[in-house]
């Protein structure tokens, strides 16, 4: 199968969406300890290369959706800083018009979709992409992100089974970062390498080392090419690690701080610096201006979060119904 050539614009491609990741949900969770942003809110620091490493492997029209860790995603997928950060302060302005908060993130436009937070019920519904797409004779790929704890639910199974009778167009993602909120991966199941689970189905199945953008982008170049070829789903088991809690209200008194500490040692960021500085893809003027590029970008999406409207009471009753866009649900 063919990858996508990773080059030296791929490197500095990574690197700066891992770094405008990371800042803008250290940027987030400052906030929420500033009541700026309320209700739940999960950060995605140190998974940022799953993120980046998938973007640069499928098309810009390919669908994705995923779990209510859905902030990194969603930007890596197109959605802009200014309607991410206006969206977790329930902003008008906002990706759902504030109705949505961090877990609900969504752009029709950008083809994401979603933000879920009933643990699992994605899965389906990633399905339910790729089958539209299937039934349209389009060659897009629906890649559909889990957690681990998701991967304990019947729908996968269920999913699963159907995804491969009929061959759909869509990559199984599980982030595996160890811990369902505060349960981890050997304490909720004997198969604690989930990557397995797809043999009962005969799907194509891999592990892959996700602190590696490397290795991301591969994995998903190799599934979205099987998927355009007709030839169905592949399940990902993408091994990655959070470094924050599993919400804001997360004590983490399930692991160490010398565990969290020892994963910061394969920080994504700065291993693909590292590369870039080695193979004199970039100067450190460079990487500079890089910096002051994404900090000026969160600071700008503050201020437009901070001036923006509220949504008026009336648009509670807006957005509860949408026309059907495809022709066999028209009459």
């Amino acid at each position: 199968m063919n990858v996508a050539k990773v080059t030296k614009d791929t490197y500095l491609y990574w690197y700066e969406m891992m770094v405008r990741l990371r800042r803008f949900e250290e940027r987030a969770g400052m906030l929420y300890g500033q009541q700026k942003i309320r209700g739940f809110c999960h950060l995605y620091i140190g998974q940022e290369a799953v993120a980046a490493g998938t973007m640069s492997a499928l098309r810009s029209d390919d669908r994705m959706i995923t779990a209510y860790r859905d902030h990194g995603l969603a930007i890596a997928k197109g959605i802009s800083c200014n309607e991410a950060m206006a969206e977790l302060y329930g902003k008008v302005t906002g990706c759902t018009k504030g109705k949505g908060g961090s877990m609900h993130f969504f752009s029709k436009e950008k083809s994401f979709f979603g933000g879920h937070g009933i643990v699992g019920a994605q899965i389906g519904l990633g399905a339910g992409i790729a089958l539209a797409d299937q039934y349209l004779n389009k060659d897009n790929v629906t890649i559909c992100y889990f957690g681990d704890g998701a991967a304990r639910q019947g729908i996968l199974h269920e999913t699963f089974n159907m995804a491969m009778t009929w061959k759909l167009p869509v990559i199984f993602a599980c982030e595996n970062n160890g811990y369902a909120m505060g349960t981890s991966v050997g304490r909720s199941s004997n198969v604690t390498k989930i990557a397995t689970l797809g043999a009962a189905y005969d799907m194509p199945s891999e592990s892959v080392d996700a602190m590696k953008c490397e290795d991301v982008h591969e994995a998903v170049s190799r599934a979205a090419e099987r998927a355009r070829k007709g030839e169905g789903p592949t399940f990902l088991e993408l091994c990655t690690y959070r470094y924050k809690g599993h919400s804001m209200s997360d004590p983490q008194k399930y692991r160490t701080k010398e565990e969290v500490e020892d994963y910061k040692k394969l920080d994504p960021i700065e291993t693909t610096l590292a590369t870039i500085l080695k193979k004199k893809y970039a100067t450190q003027a460079d990487i500079d201006a890089i910096h002051e590029r994404v900090e000026q970008e969160v600071e700008a999406s503050v201020q437009f979060a901070e001036n923006s409207p509220y949504p008026d009471d009336e648009a509670l009753y807006e957005d509860i119904y949408a026309e059907p866009d495809y022709p066999f649900m028209k009459e």
